[in-house]
């Protein structure tokens, strides 16, 4: 394998990385109503957990309110219960065809839990980049032995990986930096 097959990986995992962190930076709440707050809570669904997204029509029709309508109407009990045994502290509103949720403004403290939960997986993510690049490295040092690279080629190659992984890094923190000022807007 070519070196810089294994920095084209390292990219690609890094790619997935940051996508992973916005799929679960988009579960942290806002005072805004969104979809993403719910989709991926898991009810028990003929006995097995699926995701809500695949049981119900799931939309924002205002700004502070959620309409969960699952398209078998026996599966609301089961919607229900998973979104009162989830940490959003919302309590669902079943009108035996729907369910709503009022997302209620935020009060300053639970805007401060929410930022620090929100720097806790920013980091996680941080951590995950690094991770991926001690990896890449590890791989490149070993290559580096066992194909006879020079010195200058792993350098070069070595440059490059941080550049990529300072690039992945910027981006972890632009994605916390505009959910932060989401979730500080009054």
């Amino acid at each position: 394998m070519p070196l810089e097959e294994i920095l084209h990986g390292a990219e690609e995992r890094m790619k997935k990385a940051i996508e992973a962190m916005k799929k679960d930076v988009a579960s942290v709440r806002t005072g805004r109503a969104a979809p993403a707050l719910v989709e991926q809570l898991e009810a028990d669904a003929y006995g097995t957990p699926t995701p809500l997204i695949q049981l119900a029509s799931i939309s924002a029709p205002e700004p502070r309110q959620i309409v969960i309508q699952p398209w078998d109407t026996s599966l609301l009990k089961a919607i229900e219960k998973a979104i009162l045994g989830s940490d959003l502290a919302l309590t669902p509103s079943n009108d035996g065809t729907l369910i709503r949720l009022n997302i209620p403004a935020l009060t300053e403290e639970r805007r401060k839990d929410l930022v620090k939960l929100l720097h806790k997986k920013v980091e996680e993510g941080r951590v995950e980049i690094r991770t991926l690049r001690r990896h890449a490295h590890d791989e490149l040092r070993s290559k580096e032995k066992t194909a006879g690279v020079s010195a200058d080629d792993f350098k070069r190659l070595e440059q490059q990986l941080q550049k990529l992984t300072d690039r992945y890094i910027l981006l972890a923190d632009e994605v916390g930096t505009s959910k932060e000022k989401e979730i500080l807007e009054v």
